[in-house]
């Protein structure tokens, strides 16, 4: 049978590890004919008594594996860890607090089976979210596809199916900065998408705080886009026209014409200062295509992905 492999990042979830297990068993009940599965719990460092809970399950049950971290090392870098101890012919990436339904692995598997190489959850709405946090979210996702190489779907989440191949891909990606739903995109792969409503989380409090989804925000828009680095010399552009041409308005209203306009030498030096600011920003902007190319090699992403490779009665 295929084997499904089940990642849940773990940090300070100790009451919520028995019922994701729990509803996870209750959705194997009318899979367990098809496929096996694993689930690989991974601790982020926790500070209560998660690695018992896991370790409990583990005991109990050969599916079950634990990896613990050192540590605090954050949500990505412990998803990243267990796709890359993952055995299984399909990943299925969940989070602990239940907020994404369980319920919808057949219909993942369903679209898995038919050919689909990721398929990836959409949030219609989360009944947790304040206002803040949606207009937070609206525009950080019209500004990641405003300037990102890669389009992102607005809401998509971690919850989300990867096929073999997809995981082999992605656990040839090194960088350490990452933010894994982004990397998964950029892989491409054929995928589909299925629209749900968040849960309430069980128990606890969400573990992302204002703070660390900014900077998860800041992370997303230079692992995707080199469009930051090169603000510098676009904005540098901008003022040079604008300096430039307000200067030769100066000159031919000095010098040629009789406008009317009347310059003070404090602002025809103010222009010729912005003008050479524009230059300056120019020069740091070229600065940062050069750098921008180096930033690309050492993230060591291959030039391209192969989907699936020719048999030998195939020919290119």
């Amino acid at each position: 049978m295929k084997i499904i492999s089940i990642i849940i990042p773990i940090y300070n979830e100790e009451k919520n590890i028995p019922l994701i297990y729990a509803e996870i068993k209750k959705v194997w009940e009318d899979l367990k004919e098809k496929y096996n599965y694993e689930i690989i719990f991974v601790d982020d460092g926790s500070a209560d008594e998660s690695i018992k809970e896991m370790e409990k399950l583990a005991t109990k049950d050969a599916g079950v594996k634990t990896i613990e971290f050192s540590r605090n090392f954050g949500k990505e870098i412990a998803t990243t860890a267990g796709i890359n101890n993952s055995k299984g012919d399909a990943v299925i990436m969940l989070d602990a607090d239940l907020q994404h339904p369980v319920d919808l692995i057949p219909k993942f598997l369903k679209k898995w089976e038919a050919g689909i190489d990721v398929v990836v959850g959409v949030r219609n709405q989360n009944k947790s979210d304040d206002f803040i946090k949606r207009f937070g979210s609206y525009v950080f996702y019209k500004l990641l596809n405003a300037i990102s190489e890669v389009k992102v779907v607005p809401q998509a989440t971690d919850f989300r199916l990867l096929d073999k191949i997809v995981v082999n891909e992605f656990n040839h990606l090194t960088e350490k900065d990452r933010i894994t739903r982004g990397l998964i995109d950029w892989l491409g792969f054929k995928r589909e998408y299925i629209y749900f409503d968040a849960n309430e989380r069980a128990t606890g409090e969400a573990s992302y705080s204002f703070i660390k989804l900014c900077k998860l925000a800041v992370v997303s828009f230079i692992s995707l886009s080199l469009f930051p680095l090169r603000m510098a010399g676009y904005l540098g552009f901008f003022i040079m026209i604008f300096s430039g041409i307000f200067g030769i308005v100066m000159i031919l209203d000095r010098y040629f014409t009789n406008w009317g306009l009347t310059f003070s030498g404090t602002a025809i030096l103010a222009n010729i200062i912005l003008f050479l600011v524009g230059i300056i920003l120019i020069s740091l902007g070229l600065l940062a295509f050069y750098i921008g190319n180096i930033y690309k090699e050492v993230q060591g992403r291959p030039m391209y992905v192969v989907r699936r490779k020719p048999n030998k009665s195939e020919t290119l």
